[in-house]
């Protein structure tokens, strides 16, 4: 019996995934990357370290995906965090937990996890091609092949869209899959940023441009209602706001903007004993000006800027600072509004929010329910989580199922 000739499309940890589990289970696997070498999106996540996946258990990890948490319950069932984690711990890439339950490889190096999956891949037989694909072969209902951008026609009996979505196009993430899904029918959620930095239009960002903020409190407010708090690191930019705490606000947000950021400098202190700990600032600098009598509290930098973005004058000395601009201070320091207007461009976001229509997908196999033998895997799904590994591990998860249902 002839094996399953089956083409994947996209070299990235999906695309890596589902070739390796169809080749480990009988398929021919061919896997068209339009890139020089795979991985390219993979090598700069985490910051180059690369965040591999959270160590949860399934109901956490669901709560943790606010896009279509449901239709990922089959192929995280199948493939937990637990089995990435021993996956790359087999194939020679050791492993750490961080803060969040977060793991990183040990080496801290993004490119060790890319090679791990391309080095396994070759090993399981799969054929590894630099190919740009312009469009499917559909007939009948089903998927028969591809045609790669030179016009060649390539006979396939199963295809896995794993091309990821609209965000870092400069990796390769150029909407393809999109677009292939759009030809064989399938409904696509309009493509928009997630984990993503987000635009003020205040100017004391970009006073404090290239600032780093740890262990600040985080709310976003609009018409009176929270839509999410949470404390963590940030930084201020030229354009607004960026930094962990941010990006994972964005995928919470829904694009509700405007929208307020309330910052709050020390969450560790309530107004007393934030109001005590300044007036022992005080109370050893009493002839010094405001503004220089700070530095344990903001970073130095920040400061000038921070005053007068509280209407505080930074100049008057300490011992003449009144029982109300201590209160304002304090204030100030506990609530700080900057303004929200939107997102950066799509093009800057870590992943993308919207894909293929996930009614139109089987998430017992990943297979299309229009065209038979397609299938689909990773971020060109319509679904998304925070930021913290959970996105990779969605990767992995689909483009294994998508792999061994092709073949199976």
């Amino acid at each position: 019996m002839e094996p399953i000739r089956i083409a994947v499309l996209g070299g990235g940890p999906a695309g890596l995934f589902a070739a390796i589990s169809a080749a480990e289970y009988g398929g021919e696997v061919t896997l068209l990357e339009q890139n020089p070498f795979c991985g390219k999106k993979l090598n700069i996540t985490g910051k180059g370290r690369c965040n591999v996946t959270n160590l949860c258990d399934l109901d956490t990890f669901l709560q943790n995906v606010p896009v279509n948490p449901r239709f990922l319950y089959r192929a995280l069932s199948e493939f937990l965090p637990e089995d990435a984690v021993s996956f790359f711990e087999s194939h020679g890439v050791p492993t750490k937990v961080e803060r969040g339950r977060r793991v990183f490889p040990i080496s801290d190096k993004a490119r060790d996890v890319t090679d791990c999956l391309v080095r396994t891949a070759k090993e399981a037989g799969v054929h590894i091609q630099r190919a740009a694909v312009k469009e499917l072969i559909l007939e009948e209902g089903a998927v028969k092949g591809i045609v790669t951008e030179q016009g060649k026609r390539r006979l396939f009996d199963r295809v896995i869209v794993a091309t990821g979505g609209a965000s870092y196009p400069l990796t390769g993430s150029t909407g393809d899959g999109y677009r292939f899904a759009k030809q064989a029918g399938h409904t696509v959620i309009q493509p928009k940023p997630s984990l993503v930095p987000l635009v003020s239009s205040d100017a004391f960002c970009k006073k404090c441009m290239g600032l780093s903020l740890k262990n600040v409190g985080i709310s976003f407010v609009k018409n009176g209602k929270t839509l999410y708090t949470e404390q963590g690191e940030m930084m201020l930019t030229h354009f607004g706001v960026t930094g962990p705490v941010i990006l994972s606000a964005s995928a919470h947000l829904g694009h509700q903007y405007p929208v307020d950021l309330h910052l709050d400098m020390k969450p560790a202190l309530d107004h007393k004993t934030l109001e005590n700990r300044l007036l022992r600032e005080f109370g050893a600098a009493t002839n010094k000006d405001l503004q220089n009598c700070m530095g344990a509290l903001l970073p130095s930098s920040m400061i000038p800027h921070f005053l007068a973005k509280a209407g505080i004058d930074g100049t008057q000395k300490v011992h003449s600072v009144t029982k109300e601009t201590r209160k304002k201070l304090c204030d100030a320091l506990k609530d700080m509004i900057i303004p929200i207007t939107g997102t950066r461009p799509l093009a800057e976001a870590i992943v993308t929010s919207g894909g293929v229509k996930v009614t139109e997908v089987d998430p017992r196999s990943m297979e299309s329910k229009l065209i038979s033998g397609l299938f689909f895997a990773g971020e060109v799904l319509d679904v998304d989580a925070y930021t913290g590994g959970y996105n990779l591990q969605i990767a992995y998860a689909t483009g294994r199922l998508a792999g061994v249902s092709a073949v199976t």
